[in-house]
C-alpha cells in the first residue's frame, strides 16, 4: 500500500545550538552509539553516559557548522545480521538501559539534518524490533540516496522482505525534517518536510517491543575508508505518549 498525502502536517524541530559540541541541544540521555570500529561481528559502543561527557571521535563530532555529525565509512566492522557499517543512535532508557515499547500508543521520533556525502544509500532513521521474537529486522527504515531520494522501506514481516516507498527529494548537502513514529499500534506516520504520509502495520510485528536508531547506517560495504556516508544532524527528539 503506498501513503497517501495528508493535509495535517508537521515541520521538524527546531536548529540546535550549533556553538554547542555533538549533540548541542539534543538531549543525548536517550541514546548509546555504535561505531563501525570494535571486534569482527561486535561494534564499539559508546555509552549514553559518555555522549553526555563529550564523547567526539572521527566518527561521531562537530562538524565545521557545529553539527553533530556521523561518519560510516565504506570499510567497518558490521553488526552479526548485516554487512553494513554505521555510526549509529540507538534508543535507551534515559537512566540506562535499552529502550522498548509496545506499538500501542504514540510514538514519535523527529530531526532536522543533512546528507553531506553518501556513496549509494544511506538509512538516516529506523524503527527497529527489540523483545518479542527472533526477528533481527526493522519495522522501518528511512533512506537517503545518492540521488537525492528519500525512501521510506517498510518491512513486510519479521521474516524479512521490504517494501519501498519514494517519499520526496532534496539534493545533497541541503538541510531538511523528518518525523518518523506509530499511532494507534497500527499506523506508521512519516513526515518529511511538512507532507505526511500513512502506511500499515501487519499483525505480525504487534508482539514484538519497538525502539528508535538514527544517524549513518551506510548501505554500501568497500574495502574503501575514504568513501562513505556523512550524515549531519542539527535536530533530534524522541516522544512517547
Amino acid at each position: 500500500m503506498t501513503g497517501l498525502p495528508d493535509s495535517g502536517s508537521r515541520t521538524g524541530p527546531a536548529t540546535a545550538d550549533l556553538a554547542a559540541g555533538p549533540g548541542g541541544a539534543i538531549d543525548l540521555s536517550r541514546w548509546e552509539l555504535q561505531e563501525p570500529i570494535g571486534s569482527s561481528g561486535s561494534p564499539t559502543t559508546i555509552s549514553s553516559s559518555q555522549l553526555q561527557g563529550g564523547f567526539e571521535d572521527p566518527y561521531f563530532f562537530t562538524d565545521t557548522d557545529g553539527a553533530m555529525t556521523f561518519w560510516s565509512p565504506e570499510k567497518g566492522v558490521t553488526t552479526p545480521n548485516s554487512n553494513y557499517p554505521r555510526s549509529e543512535l540507538r534508543e535507551t532508557e534515559p537512566g540506562g538501559g535499552s529502550a522498548n515499547w509496545s506499538l500501542s500508543g504514540t510514538h514519535r521520533m523527529s530531526a532536522t539534518l543533512r546528507v553531506v556525502s553518501v556513496t549509494s544509500s544511506v538509512c538516516v532513521g529506523q524503527i527497529h524490533l527489540g523483545e518479542g521474537g527472533g526477528s533481527t529486522k526493522p519495522l522501518l527504515e528511512l533512506y537517503y540516496r545518492s540521488g537525492g531520494d528519500i525512501v521510506l522501506g517498510t518491512e513486510n514481516s519479521p521474516d524479512g522482505g521490504q517494501t519501498t516507498h519514494t517519499i520526496g527529494h532534496v539534493p545533497v548537502g541541503e538541510k531538511w525534517s523528518y518525523t518518523i513514529g506509530v499511532s494507534g499500534g497500527d499506523t506508521i506516520d512519516l513526515t518529511v518536510d511538512g507532507s505526511t504520509t500513512h502506511y500499515p502495520i501487519a499483525d505480525s510485528f504487534k508482539s514484538y517491543q519497538q525502539y528508535f536508531k538514527a544517524g549513518a547506517y551506510n548501505q554500501s560495504a568497500s574495502d574503501s575508508t575514504t568513501q562513505g556516508a556523512k550524515v549531519a544532524f542539527y535536530a533530534l527528539d524522541v516522544s512517547h505518549g
